[in-house]
């Protein structure tokens, strides 16, 4: 059986559904944030038909949806938002991913770009020293066993303490950097090591840091509020929980597929393995989730110092950065929807999907309760990046969730035969874009033509009203591994 468009109703522009009867076995309809154009390139690859299957987990409630940058992930799709009912519905690993709080963070400066530009070279080579990156590769914080407990347990808590980060850092992140959910014991010893030597380290993939500068305004009033300006020079930090994150998911959907029969649970792809919420498998495992996700915030915010000390011996009084925010889109989180009219809380999925809550939402403090969450969306190396800001119609369209990126429209071994590496980085170059990359095959894996375009996928989420358009960055230097 396979889905085509004829199998969808056009809810309007920029939603579609499949309706609940499509399946005997959907709980729930599936619903498509997308334009046209890109849900003919969603129809040609799984991405759908694995949200069908989410619709199917027990417990889901309203529906199953994906954002426009979707495209086919393990178990559930990137870009799929699901609420499951709390606290006896399902939680599957599938619906976070590998990497758990993948996420981004964006340091801004009052440099201009016209300041930092004859430095461009330099500070691009301290930038590629500084910060490790490549698969496998230690930072130079080296955790001992308490140590690697006190993160995961505290996140960026701990950080402060040790000198990593400053005061006002948390109420820029999203939970303040710590989840008090976790625990630390229900990490394997396998998983703390792998992750001892990570902190503060970048890892490779589409993972990155990137120098950027503020190109366009499109909302004066919230740009104000968020400190952003034209010109200005920004600094935005894509990565997650490195290889502590990967065991943690590993360890789980082992231990949840051979649970899953006691429950009474089956589930139409395995890669959806998942356990009553409530049971003690899954407590173990959104108790682990969440140390893993304060050991990924902690690791950007480690970045952060790294990116701030070669900052500083650049600029001096003038080379502060200040958070402007830090958001995952790989976790699950509890969290209060009102559906019918009645307030209820819910296992909330997000897989490469941004949380975006819109203005006086409780967990908003000081700025942000006015403006709406900062929600930030890294494009491709080669095109653009945008801040955007949650809505309140964002919290009943999608459960307070947005886009995390401009989502892959090509596999990386397509890519690598599509475009040659050192090619690619001469015509970077030649855009004013100045690359340092531990791998040129990795460089091609990520090429711009590999993604959808930036500047569409946020037009739909813009569009559908879930989040409002602030501001677009464009790349100056780029480091990846």
């Amino acid at each position: 059986m396979r889905i085509g468009k004829e199998n969808l109703i056009k809810i309007n522009e920029y939603l579609w559904e499949i309706p609940r009867s499509f399946r005997g076995d959907m709980q729930a309809p599936a619903r498509i944030y997308a334009s046209e154009e890109m849900l003919d390139e969603m129809l040609k690859d799984r991405s759908l038909w694995q949200l069908v299957n989410v619709a199917t987990i027990d417990g889901i409630k309203k529906e199953a949806l994906v954002m426009p940058d979707a495209h086919e992930g393990y178990g559930f799709p990137i870009g799929g938002v699901a609420a499951v009912s709390y606290p006896d519905g399902m939680i599957s690993p599938g619906g976070i991913g590998y990497d758990i709080n993948c996420g981004v963070r964006l340091l801004i400066s009052e440099l201009s770009y016209s300041e930092i530009e004859p430095h461009l070279e330099d500070l691009l080579q301290r930038l590629y020293r500084e910060i490790p990156s490549g698969v496998g590769r230690g930072g130079s914080v080296k955790l001992k066993r308490k140590d690697i407990d006190d993160v995961l347990n505290r996140g960026v808590a701990w950080a402060i303490e040790n000198g990593y980060a400053e005061e006002s850092d948390p109420e820029h992140i999203e939970s303040g950097g710590s989840l008090d959910s976790a625990d630390s014991a229900k990490v394997s010893e396998h998983a703390k090591k792998r992750g001892s030597d990570q902190l503060g380290t970048m890892g490779a993939g589409n993972h990155f840091v990137e120098v950027g500068r503020v190109d366009e305004i499109f909302d004066e009033k919230i740009a104000g509020i968020f400190g952003l300006k034209k010109n200005q020079i920004t600094v935005l930090i894509h990565t997650g929980s490195r290889g502590l994150g990967h065991q943690v998911a590993t360890d789980y959907i082992k231990l949840m597929q051979k649970a899953m029969p006691g429950y009474g649970i089956s589930v139409p792809d395995r890669e959806l393995a998942g356990v009553p919420f409530s049971s003690k498998e899954g407590q173990d495992y959104f108790t682990a989730m969440s140390a893993a996700a304060n050991f990924a915030w902690t690791n950007r915010q480690l970045i952060s110092w790294e990116v701030r000390k070669v900052w500083k011996s650049f600029f001096g009084e003038k080379g502060g950065l200040s958070l402007l925010y830090d958001v995952a889109h790989n976790i699950a989180k509890i969290e209060e929807y009102e559906i019918g009219g009645k307030k209820e809380k819910f296992i909330i999925h997000r897989k490469g999907a941004t949380r975006a809550f819109g203005p006086g939402h409780p967990e908003l403090a000081g700025i942000f309760s006015e403006s709406g969450q900062p929600v930030i969306i890294p494009g491709s190396m080669g095109t653009a990046s945008y801040v955007l800001a949650g809505t309140k119609e964002g919290m009943e369209k999608s459960f307070g969730s947005s886009c995390h990126g401009a989502g892959r429209r090509m596999s990386r071994h397509a890519a690598k035969r599509a475009v040659r590496g050192e090619e690619l980085k001469k015509e970077l170059e030649k855009e004013g874009i100045y690359v340092r990359v531990g791998s040129i095959g990795g460089l091609a894996e990520e090429a711009p033509l590999a993604y959808k375009d930036i500047d569409d996928v946020v037009g739909v989420v813009a569009g559908a009203g879930i989040a409002r358009k602030v501001a677009r960055l464009r790349p100056v230097l780029v480091i990846k591994g």
